[in-house]
């Protein structure tokens, strides 16, 4: 994981629009309709092979595969874990949940539509152990395959896998005794696809929106320690299940949800974090565009980064059509940096992914890359005025 020096280098968090043809097979996938598994696996090297190319264009220094071989970020899982079976819906955040005229708007937008959502889950209702190491080793190949092509001096690259706790807590549990044995099998099942990861020679981002986001679903209505102690589990499950992979080889991605919405049952950042560090990472990953969690980065005037962690800072929102300016990057950027203390230990990325699960994006894909270009230009300012 290479830090920010002599300039501020630029990342997402994961995931990218996939072309339309791709979310209506992923979604009649998931909702058991026929699908060709070749045409879907040329429909995912061909979006691969445009999204590589558009990230470089925007200047992200840092890019993955976009996530287009996965339906959702953490739901992909079932089409490589045992035990998934069958399709319910979750319950909403509780802040939508409190504003029926914005639930009511928010369910239209979605109607009539081909998406994969991350709230029609299946259920775990026997054992859970991952079927096949050649669906990850595949997935790296083939990225490894076209970021060669397309960037044979490529740094640094990245892939997603999920937190044990988001599909703990998303996908109910019909087979384990407790929820702690079944945190610990699903650990146990992605401690794969995190070595694999890493050992085909791309940085690891954990995707755990858990740590923040499960506050206000799963422990809305528990007390605010419950939901730590939830927390600190998932924290050690994700420890164990990085025992053999170098720190300085994985960064956390934690959010309070990828969705526009009121917010303002959020747990806050101060609660969370002293438990979020220790995590055995490189690297942190947290939203400071949105409205709700701007202000957050003030914690970190503190120093609460260890020696050997970088901060990546989310400055462009991936919830709206917004196109930022690049000066309000650049603002954004240099406070963070100013908290941080050390300019080369922050990273400039998007508050989380653009599609977090097929067709559910609410970003229109050309202005995806026009944020994601303004993101490199503000970077490119910021770097001006902080390495001076």
């Amino acid at each position: 994981m290479h830090r920010s020096d002599g300039r501020i280098l630029t990342t997402h968090t994961g995931s990218l629009p996939r072309p339309p043809a791709l979310v209506e097979m992923f979604a009649d996938r998931v909702h058991g309709r026929a699908v060709d598994g070749r045409a879907m696996a040329a429909a995912i090297e061909d979006a691969t092979n445009w999204v590589l190319p558009k990230q470089l264009e925007a200047g992200i220094d840092i890019p993955n595969n976009g996530e287009q071989p996965r339906d959702a970020f953490f739901l992909y899982v079932r089409h490589r874990i045992s035990g998934f079976t069958g399709l319910g819906t979750r319950q909403p955040p509780a802040d939508v949940a409190r504003y029926p005229g914005f639930l009511a708007m928010r369910q239209a937008l979605t109607a009539n539509k081909a998406v994969v959502t991350n709230f029609e889950v299946p259920a775990v209702v026997d054992e859970v152990r991952y079927l096949d190491p050649a669906y990850v080793e595949t997935e790296c190949k083939d990225f490894r395959r076209i970021l060669t092509t397309h960037a044979p001096e490529q740094r640094e690259a990245f892939i997603t896998a999920p937190s044990p706790g988001i599909i703990a807590t998303a996908v109910p549990n019909e087979f384990y005794d407790d929820a702690e044995t079944y945190l610990d099998a699903l650990a146990e099942a992605l401690r794969i696809e995190y070595e694999a990861i890493v050992r085909n020679g791309f940085t690891l981002q954990l995707d755990c929106p858990d740590l923040a986001l499960e506050r206000h679903i799963t422990y809305a209505d528990r007390p605010v320690s419950d939901f730590v102690a939830f927390v600190e589990r998932v924290i050690a499950a994700i420890n164990r299940s990085l025992v053999n992979i170098p720190r300085d080889s994985v960064r956390v991605h934690v959010c309070w949800g990828n969705y526009e919405g009121p917010h303002d049952l959020d747990v806050p950042l101060a609660e969370i974090l002293p438990t979020i560090l220790q995590a055995n990472v490189g690297g942190i990953v947290l939203p400071f565009a949105n409205p709700r969690h701007a202000h957050e980065y003030k914690l970190f005037e503190s120093g609460p980064l260890a020696d050997n962690q970088v901060l990546v800072a989310g400055v462009i929102d991936t919830t709206t059509n917004y196109v930022e300016h690049p000066e309000v990057v650049a603002d954004r950027i240099e406070r963070i940096a100013q908290a941080v203390g050390d300019p080369s230990r922050v990273l400039a990325g998007t508050d989380c992914g653009f599609d977090t699960s097929a067709g559910m994006g609410k970003v229109a894909e050309d202005v995806v890359w026009a944020k994601l270009a303004a993101l490199s230009e503000g970077a490119k300012l910021a770097s001006g005025r902080l390495f001076r």
